[in-house]
């Protein structure tokens, strides 16, 4: 669990540990970090009244003419890099964004979070999440060129990926984000590093400190990270796999010992709200153009809603690591990927999990057969139906849904449906490789 230090605590490890900038960050709508550097001389009177600055460039902010915003350090998440930049020690706080009279500002990600918090905090629990983000290694950020040919769980210490990795997980653990296990994931150049599962908003920060420090410890070794969806035609995509739990003090809610899956009434209804709503919130956990690429069938993603506990092909996953021990009781959600915005994924499927228990949606049969191998027929027959195939579907799906409107917002909602319009426009009416070599010889 984080500390929350008093201002002085702050400045005082700032002199001790000779910290001359500090970087203050928040996010746009998309999920893209954003943020200043702010020196030791300011930070004291940044730390009381915050940093000014103009939102109207920000994707996703205000207009021009409502341009004043106030980027407010949140004093828990402070950390001190555990290395140098530019021959300099530099620390880092995650902000709030508010409107110049001190309210909350309404287009920040992390404000969106925080309220669905709030709410779940009203009934008596805490929601953890822990994502299992996949990246890839490349030689460069112009073409997919892998590093190596390796595939699950391959393991060389003189390969230069599990290296890399290796060096990851130090700098992540110095920075005080614990890592429960890293890996080589399916796809050639494919890797995986899972964080130890932490309160929501908690790991929102810790996943966008992930990203970067993932792609920082890449470019010092002249190598690219990518946190893409879907980099390469053939094989499997990245995903986002997160593990999902609510807790009363130190009690997991989502466990029983008496039901066949150890799952609570309160974790069926929570699953039943994943699966009623995926279809809606899917813009948001699978935001780009290119994340439709990975959602497809023969590459193991998902396509299909359903659950299961050894099914990999269901949607919702209820893991079997830890049998009947009630911490380790979670349900897991395999659709997201890596490249969405964390503070509104995790928003949207807490909100429509938490949907489902407080209108004690009814949970599915369970599925266990290899949905993927099922004829049409028999998941017809089963009420087996699919994610959206594309951006265009899901923003269509995400624009009509009511619970969608008010977990986000107005200002949110509908600013990332005319972004995701814009960016489905843009594509389509692109001229691609695929169309060139197949219809250009023969047209």
């Amino acid at each position: 669990m984080r500390q929350k230090l008093s201002k002085e605590e702050i400045l005082s490890r700032l002199d001790k540990e000779g910290v001359r900038y500090i970087r203050l960050w928040f996010t746009d709508i998309l999920g893209q970090l954003k943020g200043m550097s702010i020196t030791r001389r300011e930070i004291e009177k940044v730390l009381e009244e915050g940093q000014g600055f103009d939102g109207s460039s920000v994707e996703g902010f205000v207009r021009i003419e409502e341009s004043d915003l106030i980027a407010r350090p949140d004093f828990e998440t402070f950390m001190i890099f555990p290395w140098e930049i530019g021959e300099e020690k530099v620390a880092l706080m995650f902000c709030d964004i508010q409107y110049p009279d001190g309210s909350p500002y309404i287009g920040d990600p992390r404000y969106v979070l925080k309220k669905v918090l709030g709410k779940i905090k009203e009934k008596g629990y805490t929601a953890h999440i822990g994502p299992e983000m996949e990246y890839f290694y490349f030689e460069n950020s112009e073409r997919p060129i892998m590093l190596d040919k390796g595939g699950y769980f391959d393991y060389a210490t003189v390969d230069v990926g599990t290296r890399l990795r290796k060096k990851t997980v130090t700098a992540l653990e110095t920075l005080g984000i614990a890592v429960e296990c890293s890996h080589h994931e399916v796809a050639p150049s494919q890797h995986e590093i899972d964080l130890q599962y932490q309160e929501a908003l908690t790991m929102a920060d810790y996943s966008m400190i992930y990203r970067l420090v993932v792609k920082e410890m890449a470019l010092n070794e002249k190598l690219y990270a990518t946190f893409m969806p879907k980099p390469v035609f053939g094989e499997n995509g990245s995903g986002m796999h997160c593990h999902q739990s609510l807790f009363q003090g130190e009690r997991n809610v989502f466990f029983s010992p008496d039901d066949e899956y150890h799952l609570s009434e309160i974790a069926r209804h929570y699953v039943a709200g994943l699966l009623h709503h995926v279809r809606e919130f899917c813009l948001v956990t699978n935001q780009w153009v290119n994340s439709y690429k990975r959602l497809v069938t023969g590459y193991e993603a998902p396509v299909y809603i359903s659950w299961g506990r050894r099914n990999r092909s269901s949607l919702v996953r209820v893991p079997m690591y830890q049998v009947g021990k009630e911490k380790a009781t979670r349900v897991e959600l395999r659709s997201p990927d890596p490249a969405c915005n964390p503070y509104l994924a995790f928003a949207v499927m807490l909100a429509a999990g938490m949907k489902g228990v407080e209108e004690k949606y009814p949970l599915p049969e369970v599925v266990e057969e290899n949905i993927f191998t099922m004829s049409e027929k028999q998941r017809r027959r089963k009420k087996i139906k699919s994610l959206p195939e594309s951006l265009r579907v899901a923003t269509e799906e995400f624009s009509k849904n009511e619970l969608m409107r008010q977990t986000l917002g107005d200002h949110v909602f509908e600013t990332l449906i005319a972004n995701k319009r814009v960016e489905w426009d843009r594509y389509r009416t692109r001229v691609t490789d695929y169309e060139l070599e197949t219809y250009l010889p023969l047209l």
